[in-house]
């Protein structure tokens, strides 16, 4: 069955040569997995940039922060023993892992939602603290009350973790701190509380028993979480048999909220799919796409810096027209557009 995107026309919209490296003696390696937002009537995307130094014959480099946010770089020996790179993503030494590239954020804003630019004033969005000196990754963005709040992935030597944000203006933010701790990622809120809560999807993991599962959680005060539900699970065989994972904000229709979710498989294919939640009680779950709503099959999703993936976490709402803005083959930004209605016609 074919994927439902209406892909744009001018994919991929912006690559890694269409910005300036933030970091002294780095290059923009890729560009990953926005947020989107609205403010000032423009789209908003705030995007995951990765950078690496140039790599030189027979070593490998690879950028970290201190505590501080100031940049080093480590350098190994290629043909040093306990030098591990199997992942292009990873780097494993001396038992201890590392990521190759180096993640912050930019903010990049559109008249039409096609064509982006990277506006005057608006500073990167750089790791600070213990729990962010491999980086910041793949921000949400949910707006409540006149306020943004971002969720994002922390990443250090500590492991990997959700950190929050809060701002009203994208000039100045609240850093806040850790919701969840390691190990744990793909974190979104819900748009309104339900009943005197607000809600929370995210993706703790178990390397050993159990999985990469989507969990329900629930706050007072967007600071104390707690009444953890495993709600989505992999499926054996199928397109998300070995991790699945929360996108953007929930969007709620008539009949209940609709998440857009992905999957990957064996062979790290990454695929985007949906899901159906009640609207009273979201960790329940009404429904499920069988197959996968959009599938890496353009040549910019197939190859890339690690290909076969589409992955979203954040989108537009226009009535019935739900705009989808993703990372292909993690190195470029795209965009799709998909009916709701015809969303909700797969769920089974």
């Amino acid at each position: 069955m074919s994927d439902l995107a209406n892909r744009f026309t001018e994919n991929p919209i912006l690559r890694p040569a269409d910005l300036q490296p933030y970091g002294k003696g780095l290059k923009i390696e890729c560009l990953l997995n926005p947020g989107v937002f609205r403010y000032q009537d423009k789209v908003w995307l705030i995007i995951r940039v990765a950078e690496r130094p140039d790599q030189q014959e027979g070593h490998v480099s690879f950028p970290i922060l201190d505590q501080a946010g100031e940049l080093s770089i480590i350098e190994i020996d290629r043909k040093n023993i306990d030098l591990g790179l199997s992942d292009p993503r990873m780097v494993r030494y001396e038992n201890a892992d590392y990521l190759t590239t180096l993640s912050h954020f930019r903010l990049m804003c559109s008249e039409d939602g096609i064509h982006f630019y990277e506006p005057e004033g608006y500073q990167p969005i750089i790791g600070k603290g213990p729990y962010e000196t491999f980086g910041i990754e793949d921000c949400r963005v949910t707006e409540m009350d006149h306020k943004y709040y971002l969720t994002y992935t922390a990443v250090s030597d500590n492991g990997v973790a959700v950190g929050m944000m809060m701002t009203e203006d994208w000039l100045q933010f609240d850093r806040g701190h850790l919701i969840f701790p390691p190990h744990n990622k793909d974190c979104t809120l819900f748009n309104t509380k339900i009943g005197n809560s607000y809600y929370a999807l995210h993706r703790p993991s178990s390397p050993a028993v159990g999985g990469n599962y989507i969990w329900l959680a629930d706050s007072p005060d967007l600071i104390h979480w707690g009444n953890h539900r495993c709600i989505v699970r992999t499926r054996k065989g199928k397109w998300d048999s070995v991790r699945v994972g929360a996108g953007g904000s929930p969007i709620l229709t008539q009949g209940g909220w609709l998440e857009i979710y992905h999957g990957a498989d064996e062979q790290n294919r990454y695929c985007l799919g949906a899901l159906l939640l009640d609207a009273e009680n979201p960790a329940k779950v009404l429904a499920r796409t069988a197959d996968p709503i959009m599938e890496p099959d353009m040549e910019y999703e197939k190859n890339g810096f690690f290909g076969n993936v589409v992955f979203t976490n954040g989108h537009i709402v226009d009535g019935d027209q739900l705009t989808i803005y993703y990372g292909a083959s993690d190195e470029v930004i795209c965009g799709a557009t998909f009916s709701i209605e015809e969303i909700l016609t797969r769920l089974t």
